[in-house]
């Protein structure tokens, strides 16, 4: 019998559906957890189509809970539900209103990796008696033995990789987690999956953020402040071009983020983008797609997880959103957990608020939040 434990983060989906059946298979020591995170009923004016009853699309729905229990089942491994959203409310939700309305674009999802599944959800499992924990994300991690310490590399799926929201992950975060689909194909999951007779076999990927079911985090803001009796500050303001010529009014700054195009209420000979948030004056600027291009910015609260936090600089590609083709670029530190990041060839949209991940080939050096 194996001495380790392994507790394995079940979100109902077939990713870590499957992550729990390998480990099952070779004879681990496994229990399921799955987070409840989000009172789904909560907003119900949110609801899609007029009901919470079905995900929609969105990952840790009340479908997923059961799913994961009906995958526990049919492993014949202990499954247990732990709540966790006070503190998600707290160090996610909270957050990331916040974020939307000094004129951020926040990654909720980076936060809860971070302030939950590798912090929260680590203190839980080893209540429960688990040495390790285990993900379905795509990401691989290797132990480099001259460096002595755990690399975070791209998965082998890069159309899956998942590494940009991992980049706030510790060293000791690090040698308790495993992620065995790094790996893996997704195709080969799905085919894992029904080799294993899973019951999440055919589901499909969750896409939208749990807590905001429609995927409209703006009227997410209005809903959340009616339910808390909040009443917001002043947000009306204005549009202006870069130039600062007014040319019409919005309903707050939250309602935008930089590179938007959709949605700006105004009418031109040609293509009108957010260039920049100004949540002080509550004025929006915008301008023409050129004007998003920028050839440097600053990077703060950095985490350095594959080396050493670095004294000179260094030469890396960069990602600034998820989508993002990484850019080649150097990294200058300027400080504690600080850095300026200058690109070979300038980038569009670099948005306050999301993440920069910095890599080096498939290896994740580190990353930071964009200031």
């Amino acid at each position: 019998m194996p001495e380790t434990t392994i507790a394995v983060a079940m979100s109902g989906g077939v990713d870590s559906s499957v992550v729990a059946g390998m480990l099952a298979r070779r004879g681990e020591r496994v229990i399921g957890l799955t987070m409840q995170l989000w009172n789904q009923r909560r907003l119900p004016e949110l609801a899609p189509n007029g009901s919470f009853s079905k995900s929609g699309g969105r990952c840790c729905s009340l479908d997923d809970v059961y799913d994961a229990r009906h995958v526990a089942q049919h492993l014949g491994i202990p499954y247990y539900v732990v709540n966790f959203e006070e503190r998600f409310e707290q160090q996610v939700v909270k957050p990331f209103i916040d974020e939307y309305l000094a004129g951020r674009t926040p990654i909720p999802c980076t936060l809860c990796n971070n302030f939950i599944k590798f912090d929260q959800f680590l203190e839980m499992a080893e209540g429960a008696g688990a040495e390790r924990i285990a993900t379905g994300h795509y990401a691989r991690l290797e132990w480099n033995p001259s460096g002595e310490r755990w690399e975070m590399r791209r998965s082998a799926d890069r159309s899956k990789d998942q590494t940009y929201f991992l980049f706030g992950l510790t060293q000791a975060q690090l040698a308790r987690t495993m992620f065995p689909l790094g790996g893996f194909q997704k195709s080969e999951v799905r085919e894992l999956a029904r080799e294993l007779g899973l019951p999440t076999a055919e589901k499909p990927d969750s896409q939208e953020i749990c807590f905001v079911p429609n995927g409209d985090y703006a009227a997410f803001i209005d809903a959340y402040f009616r339910e808390q009796g909040i009443t917001p500050a002043q947000v009306r303001g204005e549009l202006v071009t870069s130039d600062g010529r007014v040319i019409g009014e919005h309903l707050g700054v939250h309602r935008f983020t930089v590179g938007q195009r959709r949605g700006l209420g105004v009418a031109a000979g040609e293509p009108l983008y957010v260039i920049a948030t100004e949540p002080a004056t509550r004025r929006v600027v915008i301008g023409r797609n050129d004007e998003l291009l920028r050839a440097s910015m600053r990077v703060k609260e950095i985490n350095w997880i594959s080396i050493a936090s670095p004294s000179a600089p260094v030469r890396a590609s960069v990602k600034i959103r998820n989508k993002h083709g990484a850019a080649a670029a150097t990294i200058t530190p300027i400080g504690p957990g600080e850095a300026e990041v200058h690109f070979d060839e300038p980038q569009r949209a670099v948005t306050p608020g999301q993440a920069a991940v910095f890599y080096a080939d498939d290896l994740v050096l580190g990353g930071g939040w964009i200031s």
